[in-house]
């Protein structure tokens, strides 16, 4: 299925307000010292439902509980004001229906990001001005002549990482089927990690405008457990997780992109750089619905010589770069640490200067978007697509909860070598069926 032979058709918009206003005394709505480091971009999420011959209702049930939902999330209905608050001022969220010109399966069958980005209402990369006109949550609906359904959602993530937006989807699909215990959103960020002057410090680092092409890599059970066996018999590194594993083994691959007829003329210093979690790792943890941006990313720079002379090998390297994000370092953090400001303002400058060349990842395994049930049953599929970052990777569960998909970003002369590297094709595949 190609972009060329589906059409998406916008069949109508509306805007869905909360279902109550939002008191006075919670009108404003301050960002968090990490709300405000946050990319200034959308996370996007699309979950695929398998055909139901009564999809008005459907359509009914999803706008009404939308508007339920965004009373409880009543920052997701406001306006970024100056770039440090929001405005909650009940404008609300943007509701598209769609039309979807072929079968689910079409799509299921042989899922492609460029396919896959029309299942969402705005670009992924659309980026904010700090004026207030844009919106902070848009919600499409794609109905395809089979009777399946796609629900695109994308939320700013200036006010949510992809746990909060767990959280957001988790919630409305409760209240959408009739739940009747459902666990709200808990915003105490901002007093936890208060706002910052950040001078100098520049939020779009990293947003490119280059031809970015986006590849999903699937590896099941058996493929994991082998990079696992391997990494635990060649280093030092006992049981790495799947995380640890996968990621040392597309950071290997990814350094065999730069040849030594590539490196020439340069002096780029390569980082690896992991999201992390923070909410397990405050004292005391913070429960997984607190609402914001609560994580930070920590950085290790990596070559083929720490590999060849590390007793840990890339596992270790990995393993130790997630755990030094513990309950020190966030207390730090909390504290307005100086020394930590000054490495976030040295690295952004750095990679402005493209001075350093990084692979991200961040893994949105165990959140629960499977359980994502509207009340006619759990997601088909759930995906991402394309971010507006080069050389980041995004992992997320398959369907069975065993296997990890890794949605891999990068400029497209580096994809068409990274794709067909002997190695990675020994353990994934591009494009199984979902």
């Amino acid at each position: 299925m190609s972009s060329e032979t589906m059409k998406v058709e916008i069949v109508s918009r509306e805007t869905i307000k909360p279902s109550s206003p939002t008191p006075h005394h919670l009108s404003h709505f301050q960002l968090s010292f990490l709300d405000q480091l946050a990319p200034p971009v959308y996370v996007p999420i699309i979950l695929f439902y398998s055909a139901n011959t009564e999809n008005a209702e459907r359509c009914d049930r999803l706008k009404k509980s939308l508007s339920t939902t965004l009373t409880r999330f009543y920052p997701a209905a406001g306006k970024i004001k100056n770039s440090i608050s929001v405005d909650c001022n009940d404008d609300g969220a943007d509701y598209f229906l769609a039309q979807v010109s072929c079968q689910l399966s079409d799509v299921l069958g042989q899922p492609k990001a460029d396919v896959l980005k029309q299942f969402l209402p705005c670009e992924p990369y659309t980026t904010w001005t700090g004026s207030g006109a844009d919106v902070l949550l848009a919600v499409q609906l794609n109905v395809f002549d089979c009777g399946g359904l796609a629900i695109g959602v994308c939320i700013s993530h200036k006010i949510a990482d992809a746990a909060s937006l767990a959280t957001f989807v988790g919630t409305w699909s409760a209240i959408a089927r009739g739940a009747t215990e459902i666990v709200g959103p808990r915003f105490d960020l901002a007093s936890l990690f208060p706002p910052r002057d950040l001078s100098g410090f520049m939020p779009t680092t990293g947003i490119t405008k280059d031809k970015i092409v986006t590849k999903r890599f699937v590896f099941d059970a058996s493929k994991i457990a082998a990079l696992r066996a391997k990494a635990a018999t060649g280093t030092c590194v006992e049981c790495p997780t799947r995380v640890e594993a996968l990621s040392a083994f597309i950071w290997r691959r990814f350094l065999a992109l730069f040849t030594d007829e590539r490196k020439a003329g340069t002096e780029n210093m390569h980082v690896l750089v992991h999201a992390v979690n923070l909410r397990g790792r405050m004292d005391p943890p913070l429960p997984q619905h607190s609402f914001g941006n609560v994580w930070r990313p920590t950085t290790f720079p990596l070559g083929e010589s720490d590999h060849k002379d590390s007793r840990h090998g890339f596992e270790g390297l990995v393993r130790d770069a997630i755990r030094k994000i513990d309950g020190e370092y966030v207390r730090k953090l909390q504290e307005g640490d100086e020394y930590y400001m000054k490495n976030i303002l040295k690295m952004s400058q750095r990679f402005s200067k493209g001075e350093v060349v990084t692979l991200g990842f961040s893994s949105w395994c165990r959140f629960p978007f499977y359980h994502v049930d509207f009340g006619w049953g759990k997601p088909t599929w759930v995906c991402t697509t394309t971010l507006p970052f080069k050389n980041v990777v995004i992992f997320m569960d398959t369907k069975s909860g065993d296997g990890i998909e890794a949605w891999v970003n990068m400029l497209e002369e580096d994809m068409a070598e990274f794709e067909r590297d002997q190695e990675l094709l020994e353990f994934t595949s591009s494009s199984p069926k979902c």
